[in-house]
């Protein structure tokens, strides 16, 4: 038997991980140690291993995240309002088999963006294509996207994401084209993916700002009525980071 051509085949079936392995197993010939189906059991998982850490890298970096946040690093003080055992169950990600939404509101600073990015970051690292969007650009692109005809097409991108987060909502009144691209959005996701919604707004006032009493009506019932809903208190956590830092 050729090893060396046993691994080039290897390499070229784009099995570069279990051929890497078993090079150097076979420099220092711990293969000699296992049996054939141990061995092979260990090839097997050790290119697994690789091939989904691969995966997740794709997606945590076609979701665009602001931030590398993590479930680990979720600060559950008593002032803030997050209930724990509530959000370790979000953490277990039964929302998005569910189809269910998620509304995180809080002042400026409390660490609504952060939640929503590491529930995301969890989702990437469990298989589920996911996409970050501050809510004024995801906006700008689909009014930019109706002009040069591709507007269905990047409703469907959005749509293949089984978590769609939606940061900085409500921080301007939406206009006409926004309200009914939010719409969109919000109508082509009911009970088919799940939506993360971040906002300094309280809920009560989404109807003022989403305006025009019909639409709003609509997104309210589809978006607010199928959600968990998670509302920070207590001062800017930027606030400490800079005592801190000072």
């Amino acid at each position: 038997m050729n090893n060396n051509q046993t691994i080039e085949k290897m390499r070229q079936m784009r099995m570069k991980a279990m051929a890497e392995l078993h090079q150097n197993h076979l420099k220092s010939n711990q293969y000699q140690q296992v049996s054939t189906d141990d061995y092979l059991a260990l090839l097997v998982d050790h290119e697994w291993e690789n091939r989904q850490n691969q995966k997740i890298d794709r997606l945590t970096k076609a979701a665009k995240f602001r931030q590398k946040t993590s479930l680990e690093e979720v600060d559950y003080l008593s002032q803030r309002n997050l209930d724990k055992n509530m959000f370790i169950r979000l953490g277990t990600l039964d929302f998005i088999t569910r189809k269910q939404n998620i509304i995180i509101t809080g002042a400026s600073g409390t660490g609504k963006s952060f939640l929503a990015q590491a529930l995301g970051h969890q989702a990437c690292s469990m298989g589920f294509k996911t996409a970050y969007e501050t809510t004024a650009r995801l906006m700008k692109r689909l009014k930019l996207a109706k002009a040069d005809g591709t507007y269905l097409l990047q409703l469907n991108k959005l749509l293949k994401c089984p978590l769609l987060i939606m940061d900085d909502f409500g921080l301007q009144a939406l206009d006409q084209h926004a309200r009914e691209t939010l719409m969109d959005i919000i109508d082509d996701r009911y009970n088919k993916s799940s939506t993360i919604i971040a906002s300094q707004i309280p809920v009560s006032a989404w109807y003022d700002i989403i305006g025009e009493g019909t639409i709003a009506d609509a997104i309210l019932d589809r978006i607010v009525n199928s959600s968990h809903r998670i509302k920070l208190e207590g001062e800017s956590l930027r606030k400490g980071v800079l005592k801190q830092e000072n």
